[in-house]
């Protein structure tokens, strides 16, 4: 059986379109990315802060306090949604590349594990089991480097020329 979907062969005003989109795209997850290093998420102490709170300390420079029930539901909610939703969006598109089977498989499945084990983990950090910092971390960092290889390997496909298909 012969793909059909093969990004390579699509007309060149489409491609521009799927460029655009995921410029647009990676510009949102990294300007995500540079709201979670602005709060120190970027740190497990700092994870932990973000969600705890930190008015128990002595030496602060901005006072967090710890987040309520109905503000971590609507944090894990939006999250959950929006990211699996962007990535099953990527997904499709690196189903459309010819790169090798288990690659796609893994670059299409893995970031909705680390969906849950990021933003799972948020929650029980805020549970107080502060030690899912460093898995909140891991699978965060899991995930923005399976978007960036995504996103790599469906622009590489759009710039090849297209190929015969029967």
């Amino acid at each position: 059986m012969k793909p059909y979907f093969i990004l390579r062969n699509f007309s060149k005003p489409f491609k521009a379109f799927l460029f655009a989109f995921l410029f647009v795209l990676s510009v949102g997850y990294f300007t995500g990315l540079f709201f979670v290093a602005q709060t120190d998420s970027n740190k497990p102490a700092g994870i932990v802060e973000n969600y705890n709170g930190n008015e128990n300390s002595e030496e602060i420079s901005v006072m967090k306090f710890k987040k309520g029930e109905r503000e971590m539901l609507t944090i894990i909610h939006t999250h959950v949604l929006s990211i699996g939703f962007i990535f099953a969006l990527l997904g499709i598109l690196v189903w459309g590349t010819q790169i090798p089977t288990k690659w796609k498989t893994f670059l299409t499945i893995e970031p909705f594990f680390s969906v849950i084990v990021t933003f799972g983990g948020i929650y029980l950090i805020w549970l107080e089991y502060t030690l899912m910092a460093y898995f909140v971390m891991f699978s965060g960092i899991l995930m923005t480097l399976s978007f960036v290889a995504g996103v790599v390997v469906v622009c590489v496909d759009l710039i090849k020329s297209p190929i015969e298909t029967l």
